[in-house]
């Protein structure tokens, strides 16, 4: 290994350490109650026509969400080097958590004092499938992390080193495009005054990504079972993806058919699959 690539993969494993440490959940947790902060004093300048921004009621939950989705996508970089399932499950936990938010983003356009009626009924729908769903995603996600059986596809100790540390270069590559994209997304907001949710282009770069790394595995192993294994959860993140910009009502049916598809694939590969799993 010559020496840049010892620093490459030095710096990726010194960026693990200290996102996982509980200084990186500390300063996390500080961005997310500054930026619920900032989102109530907007709201409120707003309310009283001090500013003119439309927002509604709940723009602080659903600015701290926002914040709270990027840090989960950044660490979503440090989960794909160890398993490619552990990275599928993290993106349903993202997918949920923005299930949770568009919520959050609905009962905002609600009055407070609601006066019952078929239109405010109609109204209410989003919301309810928005939360449904990301109860049924939150019971898939937890379903699908008791079925894995973590099984190595390389065929020695050395092979599983390299392949890990070819998954480590991807990851930081993968980290500096998510890095330059928030840079962006903010330095733009604060010219045009208008946030782009750019969760679509993130996960568009992960399909890439998950791809990248479907083709480096058949480095190590071309069985057809762990070929489908990792192409399933390929289309899986191109199924999220879509969620994320289809319709209402739409977006939580993609995103539940993804849920139950990696599930029924998990449980068939468990079942077919019969080497012991790692410990």
């Amino acid at each position: 290994m010559n020496n840049f690539l010892k620093k490459w993969i030095a710096f990726y494993d010194k960026l693990e350490e200290n996102w996982h440490s509980i200084q990186a959940s500390k300063i996390i947790s500080s961005l997310v109650v500054s930026f619920f902060l900032i989102g109530i004093i907007i709201t409120l300048l707003s309310h009283f026509h001090i500013i003119d921004l439309n927002v509604g009621k709940f723009f602080a939950i659903e600015l701290a969400f926002s914040i709270l989705l990027i840090s989960e996508i950044l660490g979503l970089v440090f989960i794909i080097t160890h398993s490619v399932a552990d990275s599928v499950g993290k993106q349903f936990e993202i997918i949920s958590l923005i299930l949770l938010r568009d919520a959050f983003k609905e009962m905002g356009h609600l009055p407070f004092d609601v006066k019952w009626s078929t239109s405010i009924l109609a109204d209410l729908l989003p919301l309810i499938t928005d939360a449904i769903g990301s109860v049924v995603i939150f019971l898939i996600i937890g379903l699908f992390y008791n079925a894995q059986r973590h099984v190595r596809i390389t065929n020695s100790l050395n092979e599983q080193l390299r392949f890990i540390m070819l998954k480590k270069s991807v990851a930081n590559v993968l980290l500096m495009i998510f890095l330059s994209i928030c840079i962006y997304d903010f330095i733009d907001f604060f010219l045009t005054s208008h946030y782009h949710n750019t969760f679509n282009l993130y996960y568009t770069i992960l399909i890439f990504t998950d791809i990248l790394i479907l083709i480096i595995s058949l480095r190590y192993s071309n069985l057809y079972i762990h070929l489908f294994r990792y192409s399933s959860f390929a289309l899986a993140t191109v199924i999220i993806r879509l969620s994320l910009s289809a319709p209402k009502y739409y977006n939580v049916l993609l995103s539940v058919s993804a849920g139950l598809f990696v599930l029924i694939v998990t449980y068939i590969y468990n079942m077919l699959n019969k080497k012991e799993p790692l410990t």
